[in-house]
């Protein structure tokens, strides 16, 4: 398939198709065997696609092929291009029934472990042919650099190559376990935190410590400013063991400590100042089709989370 591109420079969906196919197996042999051609064909066909970009994509040796920076940034670009292109097609002929195919999810590391997992088994069962890879991290991703479909983030980020949509409020509270309460007492005002052992979470992104949140009597919302020797930087989830081992105070979603609750456990303070919260967000590019399997994964996880 040849599309006429406008500055006359015809644009070979075969030779991207090949080209794809040989990054894959990193061989022109390999390439050639799935695609039912010669590798000399596809070595042809992939030098012509250098000339006409104007730059080497891969480093070529006797028994091997590998990826050059440009190749490597061109796979990238390319794979996703042809994977929507099959989107495509299987819309419009309705040949898709089923989502199917690979799922990447980047998810932040207290929403993936305590809200998003313990969802996945019914989701698995749901689309059985749906291959899912998550990673969990509270780092910003690239979505082409790393090749995610969706992330799913603190906040509702004002960027216009995003599309963002709000998961929900999770509700925030300040938690400790009964030992260590016993030995440093329960504090009644939020100025008393001073004389506590509050854990900070420090923030991968940003490198500063987020700050706890309160409402006081009149609904006013309150940003404390915590400084403590306890610093958690990157994990979330550090953070959250920090305060079961006894370690301290800590402001947390309700959802990564619900067991511990029920179980006595861990026991909340300041409840007069709770009522706080901080939104969750489905994430993706502006400008990515969306496919059968992210539009079930997004389906889904919306209608999970409401109920």
């Amino acid at each position: 398939m040849v599309i006429n591109m406008a500055a006359g420079n015809p644009l070979q969906l075969g030779s991207i198709e090949q080209f794809c196919r040989a990054a894959e197996t990193g061989s022109f042999t390999s390439a050639a065997e799935t695609l039912g051609l010669t590798p000399a064909a596809v070595s042809r066909s992939i030098s012509r696609l250098e000339q006409r970009l104007g730059v080497r994509l891969f480093f070529r040796t006797t028994r091997a092929v590998k990826l050059t920076t440009e190749g490597e940034l061109y796979w990238k670009e390319c794979h996703l291009a042809l994977e929507q292109i099959a989107e495509a097609e299987r819309a419009i002929t309705g040949s898709q029934t089923v989502p199917s195919g690979p799922l990447r999810i980047s998810v932040s590391a207290a929403y993936g472990t305590f809200r998003l997992l313990p969802l996945m088994p019914k989701f698995t069962d749901l689309y059985p042919q749906i291959d899912i890879e998550i990673s969990i991290s509270d780092k910003i991703i690239d979505f082409v650099e790393e090749g995610f479909d969706l992330a799913i983030r603190l906040g509702v980020p004002q960027d216009s190559r995003l599309v963002a949509l709000k998961l929900e409020d999770a509700s925030l509270g300040v938690f400790g376990t009964p030992t260590y309460l016993a030995k440093k007492g329960e504090p009644y005002r939020i100025d008393e935190l001073n004389q506590h052992d509050c854990i900070q979470y420090i923030s991968p992104n940003t490198g500063r410590p987020l700050q706890w949140l309160f409402t006081d009597e009149l609904g006013t919302s309150i940003e404390k400013q915590i400084t403590s020797r306890m610093r958690v930087h990157n994990d979330a989830l550090g953070a959250v063991a920090w305060v079961n081992a006894g370690g301290g105070l800590y402001q947390t979603y309700r959802f990564a400590v619900g067991d511990a609750l029920r179980r006595g456990d861990l026991v909340e303070v300041l409840q007069k100042y709770s009522g706080c919260s901080r939104p969750f967000s489905i994430l993706y590019p502006q400008n990515r089709h969306l496919s059968a399997r992210v539009r079930a994964f997004v389906e889904f996880l919306r209608s999970a989370v409401k109920s």
